[in-house]
This record gives C-alpha cells, sequence and structure tokens, in this order.
C-alpha cells in the first residue's frame, strides 16, 4: 500500500490514471511518461500511475512496457472513485470489447466493469493540485511535456 501524502512528504507527485494494460492509447501514454521520467524525477517528483486492474495485469503492464515507475492497483475503483474519475462501461459496449478480445473482468475482476477517465494531475507537496487533465474521450491524454512544465512551476 502507498498513500498520496507519504509520496507528497517526498515531493511532488505526478498521478495518472489508465484503464488498463489493454488499452492501446493507455501504452502509449504510459512509455511517452517512461521517456520523460528522468525531467519528472530531476524535479524531486515521484510518477503514479494508477489502473483498475488486479495487481497480476498491472505488473503485466509494468514489465510489458519497461516501467521504471511505480503502477499501482487501484481493486474496485475506490480511490478513483473518491474523486469522481470513474465511470461504468454501458452494457452495450461489452459485446464490442469482447469481440476485440477485451475481457475486462479478467484484468478487474469478476463483476468490475468500472473505468476511470484518462486523468493526470501535479500535486505540490502541500498538496495543492497545480495541474488537472481529465477527460471522458480516452483517446485524449495530458501531454507529458506540460507535466513536466508544471512541475517546474512548483
Amino acid at each position: 500500500s502507498i498513500t498520496l501524502s507519504e509520496k507528497l512528504s517526498q515531493g511532488p507527485v505526478v498521478l495518472t490514471f489508465y484503464r488498463g494494460g489493454w488499452c492501446p492509447y493507455c501504452n502509449l501514454e504510459l512509455r511517452a511518461y517512461q521517456s520523460v521520467l528522468d525531467d519528472i524525477t530531476s524535479q524531486g517528483a515521484s510518477l503514479l500511475a494508477i489502473t483498475p486492474e488486479l495487481p497480476d495485469a498491472s505488473l503485466s503492464t509494468a514489465e510489458k512496457n519497461a516501467l521504471t515507475f511505480s503502477v499501482l492497483s487501484d481493486p474496485n475503483s475506490e480511490f478513483s472513485k473518491t474523486l469522481g474519475l470513474v465511470f461504468t462501461l454501458p452494457d452495450s459496449i461489452k459485446p464490442i470489447y469482447s469481440g476485440f478480445g477485451i475481457e475486462v473482468e479478467a484484468h478487474n475482476g469478476k463483476g468490475a466493469f468500472e473505468l476511470p477517465y484518462a486523468a493526470t494531475y501535479v500535486i505540490a507537496p502541500s498538496g495543492k493540485i497545480v495541474f488537472a487533465d481529465v477527460n471522458a474521450d480516452y483517446t485524449q491524454r495530458a501531454e507529458p511535456s506540460e507535466v513536466v512544465e508544471s512541475l517546474k512551476q512548483i
């Protein structure tokens, strides 16, 4: 378990929420953050990627993408829900996902059809959010360069 307050006591935190390792846009985003990780850590910041996937699935995503930052499992989207970032996948969409070979329950747990919006936050050690990007369109994500710039402003 990791607490946000613990991480903030060590410096700024970049939180990014992703739907799962099965999502190609999420994988692109995670690799983009890996490419700027040195810029993030040079600002004294931690990068945390959060997913509703079960721990084994999130570990597979980290390994597949050679990620060296923390990839965290948010079972039942509990933390994401506290931030208002969760939506339930509509029943009409579930067969479409299955048709593409995406079995959300296999990644998130039985009956778990909740996903987070694409969201990224930069949080100063004081707890103040200095950058926020939340989008219902999963194809639209914060630019890592904007995140790095916001860290430089802290």
